[in-house]
């Protein structure tokens, strides 16, 4: 089972005078909300986590639901022998998370972990539900933090684009 979760920074806090009813997207994506991330496959108790403080979190649940969609482009879907390949690069870092998505399993590996280190690896729909209800947890959290946030067009736009996957 696929969990996917966050911790903001308190060493990178967003400018006080950030008015995130107005924040474009280059700001909500790249100089807001840093924290760390992982991805854990419970049952096998193993997980891809950063440990750096500065991973922008919103940034990395709209990136992990865009990979998701390329990995999906094959015709032939699920039944795709051919495999399907994305990564996900963290801007101050040369590392990387890689995704290849054969069949209907999806394997990722992180660069910063020991080449020896198997990939996790889940079944794509399931990632496609979880990268979703992340990205929705986020928002809510962080309209939480920052009231104003809930009415900026980004988000709307965001929301509707990766709706949660029942």
């Amino acid at each position: 089972m696929l969990d996917i979760g966050y911790a903001l920074s308190l060493r990178f806090p967003d400018p006080p005078q950030t008015d995130y009813r107005r924040a474009d997207v280059h700001a909500l994506r790249h100089d807001l909300f840093c924290g760390d991330v992982y991805l854990a496959d419970t049952k096998a108790d193993r997980e891809l986590s950063t440990a750096w403080g500065w991973v922008p979190v919103l940034d990395f649940a709209w990136a992990l639901c865009d990979i998701v969609e390329r990995l999906d482009q094959d015709p032939l879907g699920s039944r795709a022998a051919r495999p399907q390949r994305a990564e996900l690069d963290f801007t101050e870092s040369t590392d990387r998370m890689l995704f290849e998505r054969r069949f209907g399993w999806v394997d990722i590996e992180a660069e910063w972990l020991p080449p020896a280190e198997p990939p996790l690896t889940f079944a794509h729909a399931e990632l496609r539900r979880e990268a979703r209800d992340f990205l929705h947890d986020v928002i809510a959290d962080l309209v939480d933090l920052h009231e104003a946030l809930r009415e900026n067009p980004v988000i709307w736009t965001l929301e509707a684009r990766f709706p949660r996957v029942p």
